[in-house]
């Protein structure tokens, strides 16, 4: 199994849209696919449909109480996609992890025994570097890192990057930046140009070449509890994650999917 972690300690950067969309569209190209949603605000739950009052296991009890991972796992609606939800208890999970053994590990753990289930696994992080973070980025194979067209867009790129590396060197050697998808892209301000042109110029080859538009259809889908992908397959957000994902597929290791 794949993993991905999706993380940008910076919030409102496209993070979670693009953890459900891309999930939705790797599901859609056949491949099995579980979306964890770390982030205490659920949003990534909500966004692909899961009411409050069907998340009785989630990834709190994933993490904190070790249940199983087949106990937290909710169908979608998405032929293909799975998810462990997120609920509110997730917000303690930072300081109860604090007094658990391998707290770093947990995740990967929990991965670890599930693993011929599904070919990929997206892992939606909160917008900080604590240990929901953490957990996510030792148990990733690779980051994924959206980044929003804005000027301070660098400056927590830098920081982010310093916490890939020191993860790295503690808890996952093989830990990489499998790329950087630039959102929220507005072709009518020369600023967003300017961004990209500058993250381009720093990361090269790391940045997709596909960047994903300021769209309303992208905005007003999760208040549906559909991806944009289903929403409206044919606005120009949900096309450029279709693209997005077609750049990621190729970037992935020479893997057969389970049979």
């Amino acid at each position: 199994m794949i993993r991905i972690a999706i993380a940008n300690q910076k919030g409102g950067v496209g993070k979670t849209t693009t953890a459900i969309n891309m999930a939705t569209a790797m599901a859609a190209t056949g491949w099995r696919t579980l979306l964890i949603d770390l982030d205490p605000q659920g949003n990534a739950s909500t966004g692909i449909g899961i009411a409050a009052a069907d998340r009785e296991r989630s990834s709190y009890d994933l993490l904190v109480d070790g249940a199983p991972l087949g106990e937290c796992t909710l169908e979608t609606r998405i032929p293909g996609l799975s998810i462990v939800p997120a609920t509110v208890d997730l917000s303690g999970a930072e300081v109860e992890l604090v007094a658990v053994d391998r707290r770093t590990d947990r995740l990967r753990e929990a991965l670890d025994a599930a693993a011929p289930t599904y070919d990929i696994c997206f892992v939606d992080c909160p917008p900080s570097l604590g240990l929901l973070t953490l957990n996510a980025l030792t148990a990733a194979d690779s980051l994924l890192v959206p980044l929003q067209c804005e000027f301070f867009a660098l400056e927590g790129l830098s920081q982010l990057l310093q916490t890939v590396d020191r993860v790295q060197q503690r808890f996952n050697p093989g830990l990489s930046i499998i790329g950087v998808a630039l959102t929220m892209y507005d072709r009518r301000n020369r600023l967003t140009d300017q961004v990209s042109d500058d993250v381009r110029a720093c990361l090269g080859h790391l940045v997709f070449d596909t960047t994903i538009p300021r769209n309303v259809r992208l905005s007003e889908a999760p208040s549906h509890g559909l991806p944009a992908l289903v929403y409206d397959q044919h606005c120009a957000g949900s096309r450029a994650y279709m693209a997005l994902a077609r750049e990621l597929i190729a970037r992935l290791p020479e893997r057969r999917k389970a049979a």
